[in-house]
């Protein structure tokens, strides 16, 4: 079970880390800017979630290799966080729905750390 997630998680947040750090896909790019924009926040700031985000899918990716739990336990606590982050944001300025990916990764993440205890 704890394989399923994690790789779910990976390509997950290796896929959105990519394109808030290298914008490769422009349709999603511009969304999310758009999203950040609307909450104060400038291409810095996305640019820092995308590091955020590409770091704890790589995480989770060492912790497949290596079989170590401590790194997985870690990239699953920095998605849990960067999940709390987006949902924060998004019920304060977007519809509920929009919040919807969010929650599913949170859900992952703790579902993760509760495993890896």
């Amino acid at each position: 079970m704890t394989l399923t997630i994690s790789l779910l998680l990976m390509v997950f947040f290796m896929f959105a880390g990519s394109i808030k750090l290298l914008g490769w896909q422009k349709f999603i790019f511009e969304t999310q800017l758009s999203f950040f924009k609307k909450y104060g926040l400038n291409r810095a700031a996305m640019f820092a979630v995308g590091i955020i985000e590409f770091t704890a899918a790589l995480l989770l990716l060492v912790a497949l290799y290596w079989g170590d739990l401590q790194w997985q336990t870690i990239g699953a606590g920095m998605i849990a966080v960067t999940s709390i982050g987006a949902l924060g944001f998004h019920y304060k300025f977007d519809k509920w729905t929009d919040a919807i990916p969010a929650a599913i990764t949170l859900l992952l993440a703790l579902s993760l750390l509760m495993l890896n205890f």
